[in-house]
């Protein structure tokens, strides 16, 4: 039989990524928590953390933590049918791993009625698309919102669609960099804007137009913040027709090259034993993000 209270002392340390806040969340010394992590591994017989900074699980590691994650679940929704079990404490958040894009367009929208009926809180843990999986592969999330098709050993995914990226840029960048127009030469030769050393969408978009190799870049790791640079002249970048719709309807914002855009397929990992609650979010997912995003056969 588990002892939870070592499970939610490692689930803790992750989470909140040292052992000093993960004892300030659990209400314990720090050394405290040390010692149940101690005797978590003793238990087990070998280390179910890497002290690294932060302390991230190791393989034993973070089957217990996929564990944990989905036991919370199912205790949630057993404290729904057996209402004497209820503590009255307050409820857990439901921890989430979404790419910033999906967060700063369709993701409010998509799950405030679910949030408020269910009265569901979330924690929302941002990760590029491309490599926010890693998050459930490690045991710290239930769900998550990403780029991947292939789902880990446990888990479902469910397709959502499509966001549509396109190449944007100022007026007054157009006129400085692209005199003679936009060709893919010269889009090479003009700095770009890059989320973040994940973020190969930029590389893409040149390599569909046969340019390879280095291009000058500024790191921009914030949805909102990327916008505002590229509406200020500071690069070209590859933006959420979403996110820019008003921008693109005054001419703050234009499209470089209107016939090349990529679509980013959106894919929701959850827990298959994640519970009533994530199958009733999942099945609300299915239906509310479609209306945003692109699906199969349908442009936007």
């Amino acid at each position: 039989m588990f002892d939870y209270k070592l499970l939610a002392a490692l689930a803790a340390v992750v989470e909140q990524a040292g052992f000093e806040r993960a004892a300030q969340v659990l209400g314990l010394s720090q050394s405290a928590v040390s010692q149940r992590i101690k005797l978590l591994e003793a238990r087990v017989g070998q280390p179910v953390l890497v002290r690294t900074t932060p302390p991230a699980p190791t393989e034993i590691g973070r089957r217990l933590l996929n564990h944990v994650q989905q036991v919370r679940l199912l205790e949630r929704d057993l404290q729904g049918q057996v209402p004497g079990l209820d503590e009255q404490t307050l409820p857990e958040r439901l921890r989430i791993a979404i790419n910033a894009d999906s967060l700063a367009t369709w993701w409010a929208a998509a799950t405030a009625d679910f949030c408020a009926t269910r009265q569901v809180l979330m924690e929302l843990v941002v990760e590029d698309q491309e490599v926010g999986l890693k998050r459930m592969r490690a045991g710290e999330v239930a769900a998550c919102v990403c780029a991947a098709e292939r789902t880990v050993a446990g888990a479902r995914s469910l397709a959502l669609g499509s966001m549509r990226y396109r190449a944007l840029a100022s007026p007054a960048f157009i006129a400085r960099h692209f005199p003679a127009g936009v060709t893919p030469a010269a889009l090479a030769r003009a700095p770009a804007i890059v989320y973040g050393p994940d973020d190969q969408l930029q590389h893409r978009y040149l390599a569909a137009l046969g340019i390879t190799g280095a291009f000058a870049y500024h790191l921009c790791p914030s949805s909102e913040g990327f916008v505002r640079l590229t509406e200020g002249g500071l690069g070209w970048g590859l933006v959420p027709e979403l996110q820019v719709r008003g921008e693109l309807a005054s001419g703050r914002l234009v499209d470089l090259l209107p016939e090349r855009y990529i679509d980013v397929p959106l894919y929701w990992h959850h827990w298959r034993n994640g519970g009533e609650l994530l199958a009733g979010l999942t099945e609300h997912l299915r239906r509310a993000a479609g209306s945003a995003l692109v699906q199969a056969g349908r442009d936007s």
